[in-house]
């Protein structure tokens, strides 16, 4: 019984587990929940557009531009892709703004 611990305690440390991802740090922690803090504002103004074309369009090209961006790790260019981000979803929210009135 000794014997099959000791095989199982010495692979188990050999081997990484793939089950577990390597821990993040806390400068990417902090960006990505900037990110979803993001992609959570931008679901929520565009469901102030009664549902249409314009808002499918508007939410598909939203998800694609972050599925497009989804492997970016440099912190560097993760903010730089967050201030674009920001910026378009301002130009974004007065486009919305103006459908939500009109």
């Amino acid at each position: 019984m000794r014997s099959s611990l000791k095989l199982l305690s010495s692979v188990s440390r050999s081997q990484p587990s793939k089950l577990r991802k390597p821990a993040i740090s806390l400068d990417h922690f902090i960006q990505r929940q900037r990110v979803l803090g993001l992609w959570r504002d931008i679901v929520r103004a565009l469901h102030k557009i009664p549902q249409s074309p314009t808002r499918e369009e508007l939410r598909s090209y939203a998800r694609d531009e972050f599925e497009r961006h989804r492997n970016v790790t440099d912190l560097q260019h993760v903010r730089y892709l967050l201030s674009i981000g920001k910026a378009e979803f301002d130009t974004m929210r007065r486009y919305i703004d103006e459908q939500a009135v009109g």
